[in-house]
């Protein structure tokens, strides 16, 4: 016995190729906030690196690019204040390539440590 055909066969596949952008646009702003998300974190680990070796009288430059991975060192700003704090800014990586999605800075500060 066969269904009466009611004409709206692929009624579902239709609507779902017309929300399909859509997914995708959600999908990658959910990335992109979770990418976002760790440079905020990684951007808190090298300014407290930093200052611990400014506060030991070492690098804090380089204290910094230690604890990032490569594909952030690029965009790596380091800065020592006057207080005796640092402030680290890193680009925040983009998920499409030629995107420009800003940075995030963090600042640390440790007193001075006797060696």
């Amino acid at each position: 016995m066969q269904r009466p055909r009611t004409g709206e066969s692929g009624q579902a596949t239709v609507e779902f190729v017309a929300l399909l952008p859509l997914l995708v646009v959600l999908a990658l702003g959910l990335w992109q906030a979770v990418v976002a998300g760790q440079a905020v974190a990684l951007a808190g680990s090298a300014a407290r690196s930093a200052a611990r070796a400014r506060a030991l009288g070492t690098d804090s430059a380089a204290a910094a690019r230690a604890v990032l991975p490569r594909r952030l060192e690029r965009g790596l700003r380091v800065r020592d204040r006057a207080d005796g704090g640092v402030s680290v800014s890193i680009r925040v990586p983009a998920v499409l390539a030629r995107a420009r999605v800003g940075s995030v800075t963090s600042e640390a500060r440790f007193a001075p440590q006797d060696r």
